[in-house]
């Protein structure tokens, strides 16, 4: 936890130390109704089963199941914890008017080895009385998880500050993958990556699946991690969450890794213990 009052470590080096942007920690985000909160809890689980549900339909489902709600209040919740249909994005995920998309890479792409394709992407979390973004990126042909970053805010500068992390701690991918965000179109994310000539790529408009190992990924960490657990704080994030990928890195065998009746885990494919073929 942030001491304000540390008598050796001033807020930036504790910051640095977590994990966290310090503007993080200075920035208090306008609180949500606790009732808008459950709201958002149900909402997002649905989402999770549901991915092709926008606002209208889910709207009607949330109706159905005894919660009074418009689709105005539906549609502004599902803006702000940066949902989207497959059919429609809502505005935190539509690229700037000025931002250029780039080209969808990976279709048909025979992906063959680590560091071809990483692709990366935002999802919400809820902690005690309102909620945070957790940003991750991972190699498409592992499903390791390279690098994540948390944050009360959804401009880009997390998402920057988590690819270099992951460019400095295993190296350049050959394509970078993303949806039309505003957050990964603007310059401040695709000029690092274009000056160390990487390829970028980006889902075509409105469809999340094309992106569909990080639709994964957020299942499973939200089901076998975020879901079970009530966080009091963006700390106690962390804490929990980067236990929880250096367990799915290193101990959890992926199902979709096996040889010989063995399953690997994504670190150790992605350290080339196994060596994969994948059709994007």
């Amino acid at each position: 936890m942030i001491e304000p009052k540390h008598p050796k470590l001033p807020i930036v080096r504790q910051c640095e130390l977590l994990g966290l942007a310090r503007a993080s920690y200075y920035h208090q985000p306008e609180p949500e109704p606790d009732e808008n909160l459950r709201l958002m809890r149900v909402i997002d689980e649905t989402y999770l089963a549901h991915p092709e549900f926008g606002s209208r339909q889910m709207t009607r489902w949330l109706r159905m199941q005894g919660h009074r709600v418009n689709r105005k209040r539906v549609r502004r919740l599902m803006q702000l914890m940066s949902l989207e249909a497959i059919y429609q994005k809502p505005n935190t995920s539509r690229r700037h008017p000025e931002h250029r998309a780039y080209r969808y890479l990976l279709r048909h792409l025979k992906i063959e080895r680590p560091n071809q394709v990483w692709a990366a992407d935002i999802t919400y979390v809820p902690i005690k009385g309102g909620f945070i973004y957790l940003f991750a990126v991972i190699d498409w042909s592992s499903r390791a998880v390279l690098a994540w970053e948390l944050s009360n805010t959804l401009d880009a500068s997390f998402c920057v500050r988590a690819v270099q992390r992951a460019i400095q701690e295993h190296g350049v991918p050959e394509i970078f993958n993303t949806d039309q965000g505003c957050q990964f179109t603007s310059t401040e994310f695709t000029q690092p990556l274009l000056a160390l000539g990487v390829k970028l790529s980006m889902d075509g408009k409105g469809r999340c699946l094309d992106n569909v190992f990080v639709e994964r990924l957020w299942r499973t960490v939200k089901y076998n991690e975020i879901y079970l657990k009530s966080y009091q704080s963006q700390i106690e994030a962390h804490t929990n969450l980067e236990n929880f990928f250096r367990f799915y890195n290193d101990q959890r065998p992926h199902s979709t890794h096996d040889r010989d009746g063995r399953h690997f885990t994504p670190m150790e494919v992605y350290r080339g213990q196994r060596p994969i073929a994948l059709s994007a």
